[in-house]
């Protein structure tokens, strides 16, 4: 049965329903047409899902590359940092000396 087809059948099943009393008077048509509308909703949101999926997909490798990128700039400023640390460790130490030596 195509989608036409079913779309045909529940606008079909609709129109009865609002003509008659079933929906309220039959239970079994009523989980019927409970099902029939749940089912729709699973199936909308598995569309969602995979369309969201998808995109989540298309998207991701960009991420993790840009990640990536950004790691090797931190790594790189922690290098420089660390380095400016020794440094700056290394003055303090020189410039101790030098007080050290200027007391009398």
């Amino acid at each position: 049965m195509t989608d036409m087809e079913k779309k045909v059948l529940v606008r079909l099943c609709a129109k009865i329903l609002t003509e008659t009393e079933l929906y309220d008077m039959d239970m079994e048509v009523r989980n019927l047409i409970d099902w029939v509308c749940v089912s729709e909703q699973i199936k909308e949101n598995n569309n969602a899902i995979r369309s969201l999926t998808g995109e989540y997909k298309k998207i991701e490798p960009e991420c993790q590359e840009g990640v990536r990128e950004k790691l090797e700039r931190m790594k790189e400023l922690c290098k420089e940092r660390n380095n400016l640390y020794e440094k700056q460790n290394d003055l303090k130490g020189q410039r101790w000396k030098i007080e050290k030596a200027l007391e009398w």
